[in-house]
C-alpha cells in the first residue's frame, strides 16, 4: 500500500488509500475508497485538530469540497511525540481520482495554524 506524507510546522501527516472492491459497483458507477490517516506531533507542544477541508476530485476534473469540525466526530489533542489515527472514506463515480485539503490546528498557547494533508491518488482495483 503506498503511502503519502506531508510536514508542516513539526506536524506529520501520513495517508495510505485502499480501494473497496466489494464495497464497489462498476456497473453503478460507485468506487469506494477508504484512507488511513496518521496525524504526528513532532514540535514541543500540544496541538489540537479543530477542523477538516478536504478538496475530492475525479477523474473528469470534477470536484468538490468538504469541511467541517474535527475528524470523525472528535478534535484530538496530539502531545508531543503522539499521533492520532483515524480512517474514513470516500466514493467517486469514476475509476480514478485524487483528495488533498488541510487541518485547522491550535497550540496549546491559542495559535492557529494550517496543516496540509498530501494528495493522494485514488484507484480502482489499485491495491
Amino acid at each position: 500500500m503506498l503511502a503519502y506524507e506531508a510536514i508542516t510546522d513539526e506536524i506529520k501527516v501520513s495517508v495510505r488509500p485502499v480501494y473497496l472492491d466489494g464495497q464497489s459497483d462498476i456497473l453503478a458507477q460507485r468506487f469506494v475508497f477508504a484512507y488511513f490517516i496518521r496525524i504526528e506531533n513532532q514540535g514541543l507542544s500540544d496541538v489540537q485538530l479543530l477542523r477538516r477541508h478536504w478538496f475530492i476530485t475525479d477523474d473528469t476534473g470534477r470536484a468538490h469540497e468538504v469541511e467541517g469540525e474535527g475528524v470523525i466526530g472528535k478534535q484530538p489533542v496530539i502531545a508531543p511525540g503522539e499521533h492520532h489515527e483515524y480512517n474514513s472514506y470516500t466514493v467517486l463515480e469514476t475509476f480514478e481520482g485524487n483528495m488533498r485539503g488541510t487541518y485547522l490546528m491550535e497550540r496549546a498557547d491559542g495559535q492557529r495554524f494550517r496543516v496540509e494533508i498530501p494528495r493522494f491518488d485514488l484507484r480502482a482495483a489499485a491495491n
